[in-house]
């Protein structure tokens, strides 16, 4: 296994007298895939948004190639940024409905600086970005009104894209989805780790998803991580009646 990109210990978040992640501490190997698992409210979208710095920590650390993301000052988060990508659960609430997609797809390229174009003129690298994840030029000039969830997610994907990240976070990236659309996106989603070399935290409540996509698994109950190793390891034998239970309440993922 690679070294790790990312290394999060003792991450805890108290909103007033509730503790909704208790002492969580994992790490995510360059390249690798690692699937976050657990029921509604179990804490794991609460953990994404800390290793982002979404949200501050009410206590912990997190460190990406080394950097010390929790100290690090506003010049230096913007660079960390440009190296980390997101996809959120919702394909519809996450763009704008007031912008087109091409302003959507551009944002990013306003925010850090055009540079990252690689000599590319802005319709080129648009244009390819669609390509990527399976859209065309025709969608430039469209609102996301006009398109599909599964169209949408693409749009989503390609935008968290743009920069080139090392990391992203998937968060729920399907679960807004029809099955038969949710399993195109997957297999869009294992491309591009595959293509690009990425590294990924993965969060579902889906067992099949979580064995199909990604490397190791880490299971969470009521903010807590209950059971941690191989993907498929686990799915096959799980030592904890929690995930026997998750493996149990969630059929396999038809397309897949």
């Amino acid at each position: 296994m690679n070294a790790p990109l990312l290394v999060a210990e003792g991450l805890v978040k108290e909103y007033g007298n509730s503790r909704v992640v208790s002492d969580v501490s994992l790490s995510i190997a360059r390249g690798e895939i690692l699937g976050l698992v657990g029921e509604s409210g179990s804490g794991k979208s609460t953990v994404a948004r800390m290793v982002l710095r979404l949200i501050e920590p009410t206590q912990g650390a997190v460190h990406f190639d080394g950097v010390d993301v929790l100290k690090a000052g506003r010049s230096e988060m913007k660079m960390l940024r440009r190296r980390m990508g997101v996809v959120f659960q919702d394909p519809f609430a996450a763009l704008d409905p007031r912008m087109c997609v091409r302003d959507i797809l551009a944002e990013p390229f306003a925010i850090h600086g055009e540079e990252a174009l690689q000599g590319k003129s802005m319709e080129e690298m648009l244009t390819a970005m669609l390509r990527e994840v399976g859209l065309d030029a025709s969608a430039l000039d469209r609102y996301p009104h006009a398109f599909s969830g599964g169209q949408r997610q693409r749009i989503n994907i390609a935008r968290a894209l743009a920069l080139r990240p090392e990391f992203l976070v998937l968060d729920e990236p399907v679960s807004a989805l029809d099955v038969s659309v949710g399993a195109q996106v997957i297999n869009l989603l294992r491309s591009l780790q595959q293509t690009r070399g990425l590294t990924c935290l993965f969060i579902s409540h889906s067992m099949p998803l979580v064995r199909y996509l990604c490397d190791r698994v880490a299971v969470m109950r009521r903010g807590e991580l209950v059971e941690v190793g191989d993907a498929v390891s686990i799915c096959e034998h799980p030592r904890e009646a929690y995930t026997q239970a998750l493996i149990a309440a969630t059929p396999e993922f038809v397309g897949l």
